[in-house]
């Protein structure tokens, strides 16, 4: 052909790339389409699966609306588990083993931990304990799995009811409902003091003297002594040898507050709880004996010796006493004033940061006269 003219062949050349660039649009940008599609259809999966994994349940819509924004959080992997005590223990114990300072950003918190029946007849108080101190506390509540809370979305006890089993007084559920309030509270590292109380305790100060009583001690409260009488000395077993001599055998308040490391060491015990389980039964109280002959054995030094929650025993009897409207006031008065106590070994402090047991009906005359 003439010079200037395109051949066939040539046209067809010409025209190719633009063909070859349809045909790729037509196969590739579908294919990126569903891959991109797939790829966020993978992403809402395993992000419910990160839910179900906390949960142990498949992920309800309105779950996933009310706590999507604390996904993956120590928060939501403290409230929403559904571990069994195995699982939970060894999760709980887990510790870092580098030594040094921490490196990430931390506030010490207290973790108040309520082993309760029921209901809370002292919330307002406590209410009004820990406004505007959100971020120096977390809050564990442990009931009868039976009982359903019904408290508002405003409170702080709102949604803070760990999974929980039964637990009879005197028995050894009821040990193992301190150490799952503990397992539970260690899983969030920013916790660092804990705090055992139940429905009949009332704080006897505010909030900033509490918390800076319980951050700067140098020691752990738990209430140990030897008592020579039977009911101390005369519940020791022969069959907790070798682990618990009776020389060792100790006996102390059922309400104590311990540092992490106590805490750690509390949920991780795998020497003295059988021997306990399995020889400490009424009328041997396992609650009154357990904790308080185990620390003593092993953390001597480290303890104060004496519980944070005054309890009045005077009035006789298995149990303490109970104040209700007309003299809980003049009780909580009393306790107060006792500043006879060593704090970090120095004399002179106060003694008590929380007291019991109160009636449901103290709570007014508790709230007209609080000092917070």
């Amino acid at each position: 052909m003439q010079s200037g003219k395109m051949t066939i062949s040539q046209a067809a050349k010409r025209e190719w790339p633009a063909k070859l660039t349809k045909v790729l649009c037509l196969l590739v940008i579908p294919g990126m389409l569903i891959g991109l599609v797939t790829s966020l259809h993978f992403m809402d999966y395993f992000r419910d699966g990160l839910l179900q994994s906390f949960s142990g349940a498949p992920v309800q819509q309105e779950e996933h609306d009310i706590h999507v924004h604390m996904l993956g959080s120590r928060e939501y992997q403290s409230f929403h588990h559904k571990m069994p005590d195995d699982e939970l223990l060894w999760r709980a114990s887990m510790v870092p083993q580098r030594p040094g300072k921490i490196p990430i950003p931390r506030t010490p918190k207290v973790a108040f931990m309520f082993l309760t029946v029921g209901p809370l007849p002292l919330a307002p108080l406590w209410e009004r304990f820990f406004h505007g101190h959100q971020k120096l506390f977390n809050i564990y509540v442990h009931s009868l799995p039976a009982f359903e809370p019904d408290e508002a979305p405003s409170s702080v006890f709102f949604g803070r009811h760990i999974p929980s089993q039964e637990a009879k007084w005197g028995d050894i559920s009821m040990c193992d409902a301190e150490r799952r309030l503990l397992a539970n509270a260690l899983l969030d590292y920013d916790n660092e003091r804990f705090v055992l109380l139940s429905e009949t305790c009332a704080p006897l100060w505010n909030f900033t003297f509490s918390y800076n009583y319980l951050i700067k001690s140098h020691y752990s409260f738990v209430g140990v002594f030897d008592d020579p009488g039977p009911f101390g000395r005369g519940r020791y077993n022969e069959r907790m040898l070798p682990e618990v001599t009776l020389q060792q055998w100790r006996k102390g308040a059922q309400w104590f507050e311990v540092n992490r490391e106590l805490a750690i060491y509390i949920i991780s015990d795998m020497k003295y709880y059988p021997k306990f389980q399995e020889f400490c039964r009424p009328a041997c109280y396992v609650d009154e004996h357990y904790i308080p002959t185990m620390m003593y054995i092993e953390f001597a030094a480290q303890l104060a010796n004496r519980s944070l929650t005054a309890v009045d025993w005077s009035r006789g009897g298995s149990h303490p006493g109970i104040y209700g409207h007309h003299d809980a006031q003049q009780y909580l008065n009393r306790i107060r004033g006792d500043q006879g106590c060593m704090y970090n070994s120095e004399p002179g402090h106060i003694c008590f940061l929380f007291a019991r047991k109160f009636a449901p009906n103290s709570l007014g005359p508790l709230l007209q006269h609080s000092s917070f």
